[in-house]
Parts: C-alpha cells; sequence; structure tokens
C-alpha cells in the first residue's frame, strides 16, 4: 500500500512536467500509469493499457477557457486558462488511470470492488497526492531556494535585486532537475516516462501532417518544445526578472510575492513557449533549449505498443471532435 501510494504521488508530483501545452491550434497531452492523455481543440481523451492487452478510453467534447470566458483570450491572460484547464484534465486523466490499475489489482485478489468504490478510493488517493504535492512543490521550489539564498545574503552581504534572484532561481532549477532525476529512478515513473516520449512521438507525428502510424511516429524525437519540462525552465527564467522589478525585502514578502505572481509569470512563459513553437527560427526558441535537455531523462524511448497508446487517444480526441478528419488522417495507416 505504501510503495502505491508512493507511485501515484510521484506522478501527481510531476504532472507538471509531463503536461504538454496546447492552443487553438496545436494538439498536446499528458503521461499517465500505462497510457496517455491527448487533447485536440475541442475535445480530449485518455487510452490506457491493461495487462490483459485490453484497452480501456475515456473521451469527452470540451469547451477552452477562451470559449467559456472571453477574458482568457487575452494575451498574457490566455496561458493562466491554458495551464488551469490542462492542470483539470490532467486530475482527471489520472483519476481514470488510476481507476484502471485498482480495478486490475482487486481483481487480481479475487475481491473485486463495485465500481464506484474504486472511483472513490482512487478519487481520493489523487486528490490527497494532489494537495500533499502542491504544498511540497511550493515549498521545495519556492521555500527552499529562496530559504538558501536567504542564507547565502547573511554570509556574503550581497543586496543587488537581479543578483538575489538569480541566484534564487538557479537554486530552484538545481532542486527542480535534482527532484525529476531522483524520481527518474523509479521503476514505475520510468513507464510513465516512456509513454510520455510516446506521447511527443505522436505530437511530433500529427504536426507533421503525416498519417498517423507506430512506424511514422517512431522516426520523431521524445524531445518537445511544448512539453511541461521546458514550460517549467521558462517560468523559472521569467521568474527571475519578474521578483527583481517586484521586490521585497524580508523574508515572508519574497515567498508571499513568488506565490501571488506566479499566474503572471504563467501567463509571460505561456506566450513565450507558444511563439517559440510556431516560430521554430526565431530567438525565443534557444529559451527552450534547457528544457529540451532536461526532457532526456523525463521522456524515454517508448516501445510500440506504448505508441499506439498514445495514437489511440489522439484518434480517440479527434474523432470526438470531427469524426470525418480522422478518417481522412487514418486512411493510409
Amino acid at each position: 500500500m505504501i510503495l502505491k501510494y508512493l507511485k501515484h504521488f510521484a506522478i501527481a508530483a510531476t504532472s507538471w512536467a509531463l503536461t504538454s501545452s496546447e492552443d487553438d491550434i496545436l494538439v498536446g497531452g499528458q503521461a499517465v500509469i500505462e497510457g496517455v492523455m491527448m487533447r485536440s481543440p475541442k475535445a480530449y481523451s485518455v487510452a490506457v493499457r491493461r495487462q490483459d492487452g485490453t484497452v480501456k478510453v475515456m473521451k469527452e467534447a470540451l469547451l477552452t477557457m477562451g470559449e467559456k470566458w472571453k477574458i482568457f483570450k487575452v494575451p498574457f491572460i490566455r496561458g493562466m486558462g491554458v495551464l488551469g484547464q490542462a492542470l483539470v484534465l490532467g486530475i482527471r486523466a489520472l483519476r481514470f488511470s488510476a481507476e484502471e490499475a485498482l480495478a486490475e489489482e482487486n481483481a487480481k485478489k479475487g475481491a473485486a470492488k463495485p465500481e464506484k468504490d474504486a472511483a472513490q478510493v482512487s478519487s481520493w488517493l489523487i486528490a490527497g497526492n494532489l494537495v500533499l504535492a502542491l504544498g511540497i512543490n511550493i515549498l521545495l521550489f519556492f521555500g527552499l531556494p529562496l530559504l538558501i539564498t536567504r542564507v547565502l545574503q547573511t554570509q556574503i552581504g550581497f543586496d543587488n535585486s537581479i543578483v538575489f534572484n538569480g541566484i534564487d532561481g538557479l537554486f530552484r532549477v538545481l532542486i527542480f532537475v535534482t527532484f525529476i532525476y531522483s524520481v527518474s529512478w523509479m521503476k514505475d515513473m520510468n513507464r510513465v516516462f516512456q509513454y510520455h516520449g510516446a506521447e511527443h512521438k505522436t505530437v511530433y507525428n500529427f504536426e507533421s501532417r503525416q498519417p498517423l502510424s507506430v512506424i511514422a511516429a517512431q522516426k520523431f524525437s521524445t524531445l518537445h518544445p511544448r512539453c511541461g519540462t521546458s514550460f517549467l525552465l521558462v517560468v523559472a527564467i521569467v521568474s527571475i526578472l519578474v521578483f527583481s522589478i517586484a521586490h521585497f525585502d524580508t523574508f515572508t514578502g519574497k515567498l508571499l510575492a513568488r506565490i501571488v505572481l506566479l499566474p503572471l509569470i504563467v501567463g509571460i512563459s505561456y506566450e513565450i513557449i507558444r511563439y517559440s513553437a510556431k516560430h521554430p527560427k526565431s530567438l525565443l526558441r534557444i529559451v527552450t533549449l534547457p528544457g529540451l535537455l532536461l526532457q532526456k531523462i523525463t521522456t524515454q524511448p517508448p516501445d510500440d505498443s506504448q505508441v499506439e497508446i498514445a495514437i489511440k487517444a489522439l484518434e480517440e480526441a479527434l474523432a470526438v471532435e470531427n469524426p470525418n478528419r480522422v478518417l481522412e488522417a487514418t486512411s493510409a495507416v
């Protein structure tokens, strides 16, 4: 039970790094437990492979945040809506994959529980892990770097705001990379990272306008500039500039500023990622390069069966949005 809890916590804590951003043109997704969630502009789907080889799918049409509220169409604000909706969909996807995993374990023990009970257990499990992960992420990636930098400031005696926030940002990145690298040693997380790679390959396949197929997808890289891993490193860079402008002297003021100003930083970072994805030759693409290097940890080469799941998830999402579009895209598979 403890190992199961740690596995779900690790996935919940790193879900922000396993998510690809999407907008009104592009597709994206997220790796989950033995599966992939894929998001198209107007729908999403989660495909999970069970140990008996069968594939379970959950799919649904949806509206973007910009379609629900016009304010989320405004540049620098739309990124908050995209990220918020991505997190909500990520929670649903994790819950679905967790339910399937728990159902299989119960079936093996010969004590299968009613679906309602399994859903309730997984809901509490995912919710508890997300709350715990959020608290630990704030302390680990905001509180701890700030505390270390504050101690160094006391010992060395520097007062420059840019220097302070530069050191703080450096420690934030180092802690983030160390955390991701440590988690990657977990066997179950390595499987999730393989599905993460499958998701990226499938997105590349779709963006290339080639028919979706395992053979075609496997030719592409597992590294993608719109990945949540790249996004978080862009956030770290942007935060250095924002925190340098919004200057606070006290430790409490600095910590609260890092939480309150996070939506603004997310909005700016999203615009950078969005622009660089649509303009590969622009200078802003350089900002995403460190994230691509870090994806060598958060993505692993998938096998064909994992790519099949990613393609299945994308096809199902596209089918909800436009059935004719899927038939055309897969006619040559």
